[in-house]
């Protein structure tokens, strides 16, 4: 979400409620006041809320039924509607997110749950809901100064830098699920946090399609497009190589352009609509043939993009232009080889 800004963000309240693992008998305990925080430190809270969250990759409340039937979006929906309430529907969220503490990973942690205002979003400014949860306590010691010396002791908080589990609800498109923000923890155990207390998803966007397609494409290339082609590694390369270089190059998507320019081949090109139309149908994804392209996804998408050939365990050659100036064969002993021209060496 490239319109979102944080420049002129205020946190209104706030307040921390100790959520337990269920299945392990520990307790919810829900406060009865908010927070109290000086201002340093409401700065020092932004940062730690705030900077994990990815801004890019945007998603939705949904329920298969009736999104109404989605508990914490209906919480949201009757706090932004009454911000008053902020206490009893902190105690409603944390009781839910309670509720689905069951998997024997998920440890016991604190839950801020945050009312902030002026968020922008595009031309609008907005309020917004945060729900982040701490779990790891981290030992750090305290150095303080006393009459004759310093006295030395350790205690236990939560790191700033970042947040076990985070969403950012925003009170825009609230008929359609609004639109919500999540920290980039991936971890297995996170997946509750999602799936069964948020119950979220993605919202299609330039972020998402680019990042979809690029990862589709990669399959095909290094996984699917060896049994219908004799292809060397370094044809995949070239390929894989090429369809990055097509991203970085252009702001629009054009499905067709894009396969003649990288594809190329007439029945490589078949082939792909086949492995496309049979990804879409198991997966319950739209084939969208032109988009704009999200350069932050192209970026992040690039890395699992492995322009490398490993040669047992003593090289690896790395290919990132023309596959023009790489030759493989075998020798009189049947020993392989590569053969790689250059101009200079640097």
């Amino acid at each position: 979400m490239t319109n979102l800004h944080f420049t002129e963000i205020e946190l209104l309240h706030l307040i921390t409620h100790r959520i337990g693992n269920k299945s392990r008998d520990e307790q919810v305990g829900l406060s009865v006041a908010e927070s109290v925080i000086d201002e340093e430190t409401t700065d020092m809270l932004l940062n730690r809320f705030l900077g994990p969250v990815n801004k890019e990759e945007v998603y939705s409340f949904m329920h298969p039924v009736n999104l109404e039937m989605n508990e914490v979006y209906v919480v949201a929906k009757e706090l932004f509607a009454d911000p008053g309430a902020f206490i009893t529907s902190s105690h409603n969220l944390a009781t839910l997110l309670y509720e689905q503490s069951l998997h024997p990973k998920i440890m016991e942690g604190k839950l801020n749950v945050v009312y902030f205002s002026n968020v922008m979003v595009g031309e609008e400014m907005v309020d917004a809901i945060g729900l982040f949860k701490s779990e790891q306590d981290v030992p750090f010691i305290k150095m303080l100064q006393g009459p004759s010396g310093f006295n030395i002791k350790h205690e236990y908080g939560f790191e700033l830098k970042g947040l076990d589990k985070g969403c950012l609800i925003l009170n825009t498109e609230d008929e359609d699920g609004y639109r919500l923000l999540l920290t980039d923890n991936k971890s297995a155990d996170a997946r509750y946090w999602m799936d069964e207390f948020l119950k979220v998803q993605v919202v299609s966007n330039e972020f998402q399609q680019t990042r979809q397609f690029l990862n589709i494409t990669k399959d095909y290339i290094t996984k699917e497009l060896t049994k219908e082609f004799e292809v060397t590694k370094t044809d995949q390369i070239d390929l894989l190589n090429r369809s990055v270089e097509y991203f970085k190059s252009k702001e629009k998507f054009d499905k067709e352009e894009f396969e003649d320019e990288v594809l190329q081949d007439g029945k490589m090109i078949q082939s792909f609509h086949n492995y496309n139309e049979a990804y879409a149908q198991d997966n319950d994804y739209e084939i969208i043939e032109h988009f704009e392209i999200s350069p932050v996804a192209v970026k992040k998408q690039a890395r699992i993009f492995k322009s490398v050939i490993k040669l047992d365990k003593n090289f690896h050659i790395y290919i990132h232009g023309n596959k023009d100036l790489i030759e493989q064969g075998v020798d009189e002993q049947g020993r392989k080889y590569y053969k790689i021209y250059y101009d200079k060496e640097k």
